[in-house]
C-alpha cells in the first residue's frame, strides 16, 4: 500500500485546522504534515496537539510551505490540501485507485461547499465541468500525485498566486487528470466574504490577467487590495 504524505500550509487557521486534521486522519497508512506560514493564533499549537509533523517555512507564501512540505514528505504519495477543507470518507483507497489508473498522472476530488446558498451550488457545477472537461482542478480540491512526478517537475512555481493553476498546466502535459467522483467539503468564506458573484468575478479577472501575461506579483497585489 504506498504511503500518502498530505502537505496542509496553513496561515492563522485554528478555527479550521483541528477538523481538517482529523478528517484526514482516518486514512490508512497517511502522514500529515503542517507547514505553517508565521501565524499568529494558536494554529501550530493545535497542529501540535494532534500529533502530525508541524514545521515553519523559511519562506512566506502558500507555494513555498507546499514546496518544504514536499521536501520532508517520506510518502509515495503527495496530497496538498487547504487547511480549511475537509477530505472525504475513503480519501485514501479513492486516490490510489485513482493514481492506478492508466495515463493518469494526478488527480483531485470534486468541490462541494459548506453552505446552503444556491449560487454555490452553481460554483460546484462550474468547478465540477471546468475540473472534468479542461482538465484544470484548483488547489482547493485536494490535488494528488506521484513524489516522484513532484521532483521531477520541480515543485510549485514560487508565485504569490496561481501556483496551482499553473502547476495544473504543467501536469496535464504529462497525462491526464483524474476526477474522484466524491467531493472534499470546503468552508464558503472567500465566497461569502465579497459575495458569491463577484468573488467568482474576481477569480476569473485573475486568470484572464494571468493569461495575458501579468506578473504574479501584480496579480496578488491587485487581489489583495479587492478582498481587504
Amino acid at each position: 500500500m504506498s504511503k500518502i504524505s498530505i502537505v496542509i500550509p496553513t496561515l492563522n487557521e485554528a478555527r479550521t485546522l483541528e477538523k481538517t486534521i482529523d478528517r484526514a486522519q482516518t486514512g490508512s497508512n497517511v502522514e500529515i504534515i503542517v507547514v505553517d506560514g508565521g501565524s499568529q493564533d494558536p494554529t501550530v499549537e493545535i497542529a501540535r496537539s494532534r500529533g502530525v509533523q508541524t514545521i515553519v517555512s523559511p519562506q512566506p507564501g502558500r507555494a513555498a510551505q507546499m514546496n518544504a512540505g514536499g521536501a520532508i514528505a517520506t510518502g509515495n504519495i503527495l496530497l496538498f490540501l487547504h487547511a480549511d477543507t475537509h477530505l472525504p470518507p475513503e480519501y485514501d483507497k479513492a486516490v490510489r485507485a485513482a493514481l492506478s489508473q492508466p495515463h493518469v498522472v494526478a488527480g483531485a476530488f470534486e468541490l462541494n461547499i459548506d453552505s446552503s446558498l444556491p449560487s454555490l451550488r452553481w460554483v460546484e457545477k462550474m468547478v465540477s465541468a471546468r475540473s472534468r472537461f479542461l482538465q484544470l482542478p484548483y488547489g482547493d480540491q485536494a490535488l494528488f500525485l506521484q513524489t516522484s512526478l513532484f521532483e521531477e517537475l520541480g515543485g510549485f512555481p514560487n508565485f504569490p498566486i496561481m501556483e496551482d493553476f499553473e502547476f495544473v498546466r504543467h501536469l496535464k502535459r504529462r497525462g491526464k487528470i483524474a476526477i474522484v467522483p466524491t467531493a472534499v467539503l470546503t468552508s464558503p468564506r472567500r465566497w461569502l466574504k465579497l459575495g458569491v458573484f463577484r468573488t467568482t468575478f474576481i477569480n476569473q479577472a485573475i486568470v484572464f490577467g494571468y493569461f495575458l501575461g501579468i506578473p504574479p506579483t501584480q496579480l496578488r497585489r491587485w487581489y489583495r487590495g479587492i478582498r481587504h
